[in-house]
């Protein structure tokens, strides 16, 4: 009788732990499959998007070397001015009006309206020699058109050895003459021309006043 009932304590002790295993076991089995079945969830997650690239701001922009220049405005010539006109290298040095009368007090010349007194400066930029005569070679224009010649007498009279009057002018060599306008009372010129000449095809040298 002994015996037998050892033999069932035995059976029992064997029966029950395994019993305990297999519980033990199922609950690891469990844990591991619920670890499991949760990783293709985080895995199935869609990817974040990617940034968009950047665009340079310096490619955005024209380039500014790739612009044309502006052409650079010709200036007009003016008082002090060196221009070209035919033979001659042509200078307006000044413009003085409202002069009554040239010369002196017994011997002048006075003008129908007031003289317009214009010092010129004319240089000989050929090769060989060229006459200078103002009379025939200098205009002077107002605001509305109108021309005015030089007046030869009062040229005469107003400079100290007859400058402007036939000056026969060396290749290089400049005369220096004062050059007279009688103009109507309050009349203001705007420009004095050199005529570049006939037989020629340079332009005239304009000077604006």
């Amino acid at each position: 009788m002994p015996t037998l009932i050892g033999v069932g304590a035995f059976v029992m002790l064997c029966c029950g732990g395994t019993l305990v295993v297999g519980l033990a076991g199922g609950d690891q089995t469990t844990d591991v499959t619920s670890a499991t079945s949760a990783a293709p969830a985080a895995e199935g997650a869609a990817p974040a998007p990617e940034a968009a690239p950047t665009t340079s701001a310096a490619a955005a922009e024209p380039t500014k070397a790739a612009e044309k220049p502006e052409p650079a405005k010709s200036k007009t010539p003016g008082i002090g001015d060196k221009v070209r006109g035919g033979d001659f290298e042509f200078t307006v040095k000044s413009v003085k009006c409202g002069i009554s009368r040239v010369g002196s007090d017994f011997l002048n010349v006075k003008a129908q309206g007031t003289f317009c007194k214009a010092i010129v400066t004319v240089k000989n930029v050929t090769k060989s020699a060229q006459t200078f005569h103002a009379d025939s070679a200098l205009t002077a224009q107002d605001a509305s058109g109108r021309e005015f010649e030089p007046d030869g007498t009062a040229g005469i009279y107003g400079n100290s050895d007859a400058q402007g009057f036939l000056d026969k002018i060396n290749p290089g060599n400049s005369v220096t003459a004062n050059v007279f306008f009688d103009v109507p009372k309050g009349t203001k010129l705007k420009s004095i021309t050199l005529d570049a000449g006939l037989f020629t095809f340079a332009e005239d040298a304009v000077v604006v006043l």
